[in-house]
């Protein structure tokens, strides 16, 4: 029984209307064309803005965030949103997005509009984490919200006694990292290995803790055994990097990769995102960092990837002062853009799905372009731009292991995204990655970002309801045949402009 989360509507003109949740995704709520649900354009329903309040669902949790708006979204009859009119910009009191972690059978209430929540949770084996059917959860049950499946029952040999000592264990639940005890609330309705929040806050510990198992030849680390840690890279909100080196003559220097999921990691969860990051090894162009291995252990995924020595393009800015150089520029985006155009089209073959079935995959989309996943590897006097997280964070995110990342501070503003990537969560077209490309030309180019976000606006709002500005307002001397493709390129309403990197490419070599 996978965990899903279902709105029923139970008073105004929707009800008896009822929406199903059953992965990773977000929506927007209000009386917008582009809602979902959308809500009545009526009298009852005026006070509710076109994107009111956004859903983060990640199955079984769901977390509702008013956008900001000046007539309040209600959760049980309270007031969690409701801009001040009177507040200055910039203030806390204008700056407060509230956010609200729903549970069972709370009331969202928006106008008229009601909606009642309903949450399953996913029902899985204690031992093998396969999913259990509903019409076997009865005879599975072992303890209170602990299964066992038929096949595992049958297995186990141990005795009563055995058996009450293994499931009192099971009840409380330790970290997969240092195995301390977690708090009683810490990945409630979860089921799967869990890190508790001392070993996310430090990545290098953990990556210690798992280079010693993986010298003691734990076969689930052999693709990290025989590295040395050199130094961290850098650090993120979904783990770190560090430089490794190849024991013994060969001295291959790697980037070394953790990435450390907000919640429990089930077989399930695991299986996809590993399926997914398959497709990535596969690969192979010289404008796009190659992944050389991957694995997963004590509820931490580890990635081997080809070394840049010349940094991430933001970390160039940051070396040069700011803005880079038309010049400079173009040669990179130009670089990616090939990177891409390979990425959105080529065809990987012999691919499993979760049900065992091969078969081909065209195209992959990255979803997260932008400054920081744009690296340099200098080879002579020449540096070759290489895009980096082909695929991981998309995947990672699907998976559900990132947790709720649309909101709150892990989402971070949403500088080099599309509309359509805020309205879909689930939007993976090639398009959206040829947009953010040009908003990573545009941020090269200006060292600012395409759109303002001023202080006491709802971010997510101003990337639904506001038109990037022109660049030729940040930068005077750009020349105007190159400003007006860039434009053209960031352009999302009603749909973006340019669907191919190659398309984006041409209109580009055009202007210069």
């Amino acid at each position: 029984m996978p965990a899903k989360v279902t709105l029923k509507v139970t008073n105004g003109k929707l009800k008896g209307k009822q929406y199903e949740f059953a992965s990773r995704t977000s929506c927007i709520i209000g009386r917008g064309v582009d809602c979902y649900p959308r809500l009545p354009d009526d009298d009852a329903h005026r006070v509710i803005s076109r994107h009111h309040c956004l859903l983060d669902i990640n199955p079984p949790d769901v977390r509702v965030r008013d956008m900001g708006s000046l007539n309040a979204t209600f959760i049980n009859g309270k007031n969690i949103g409701q801009r001040d009119a009177k507040a200055a910009p910039g203030t806390a009191e204008a700056e407060s997005f509230l956010e609200y972690d729903l549970k069972q059978n709370d009331e969202l209430k928006l106008g008229e509009t009601v909606f009642q929540i309903n949450i399953i949770n996913e029902i899985l084996c204690v031992e093998c984490s396969n999913e259990i059917p509903s019409d076997k959860l009865k005879e599975s049950i072992i303890s209170e919200n602990i299964y066992k499946c038929e096949v595992c029952r049958k297995i186990a040999n141990t005795s009563n006694t055995e058996s009450m000592v293994m499931t009192s264990a099971l009840t409380a639940r330790h970290c997969s990292g240092c195995n301390t005890e977690l708090p009683d609330k810490e990945g409630e309705g979860r089921s799967g290995d869990i890190l508790c929040a001392k070993c996310k806050g430090e990545p290098s510990k953990l990556l210690n803790f798992l280079m010693v198992k993986a010298e003691k030849g734990d076969k689930s680390l052999i693709s990290i055994q025989g590295y040395d840690i050199i130094r961290e890279l850098g650090k993120g909100g979904m783990g770190a990097v560090y430089l490794a080196e190849k024991k013994g003559g060969s001295k291959e220097q790697v980037a070394l990769k953790l990435m450390l999921p907000e919640v429990a990691v089930n077989k399930g969860a695991k299986d996809m995102f590993l399926r997914e990051v398959a497709n990535t090894k596969a690969l192979h162009h010289p404008n796009i960092v190659q992944l050389i291995d991957f694995g997963s252990s004590s509820g931490t995924f580890f990635f081997t990837l080809e070394f840049c020595n010349g940094g991430a393009i933001d970390s160039l800015m940051i070396k040069l002062g700011g803005k880079l150089s038309v010049e400079k520029s173009m040669d990179i985006i130009f670089q990616a853009l090939d990177g891409l155009q390979y990425a959105h089209n080529v065809e990987i073959p012999d691919l499993q799905n979760k049900d065992g079935v091969t078969s081909a995959v065209k195209g992959l989309v990255h979803r997260d372009i932008k400054p920081a996943n744009i690296f340099l590897t200098k080879i002579g006097d020449k540096d070759i731009a290489k895009i980096a997280d082909f695929g991981l964070g998309k995947a990672f995110d699907t998976a559900g292991l990132s947790g709720q990342t649309r909101t709150g501070s892990a989402g971070g503003t949403p500088v080099f995204i599309p509309r359509q990537q805020v309205i879909n969560f689930k939007y993976a077209k090639p398009e959206v990655d040829v947009w953010a490309m040009a908003a990573t030309l545009y941020y090269m180019l200006t060292a600012r970002f395409p759109r303002d976000f001023p202080k006491g606006k709802d971010p997510w709002r101003i990337v639904l309801q506001s038109k990037p500005v022109s660049i030729t307002n940040r930068i005077k001397t750009l020349p105007i045949k190159l400003a007006k493709v860039i434009d053209e390129a960031l352009i999302d309403q009603p749909s973006i402009t340019f669907k191919t990197a190659i398309e984006f490419k041409t209109a580009l070599e055009g202007a210069i």
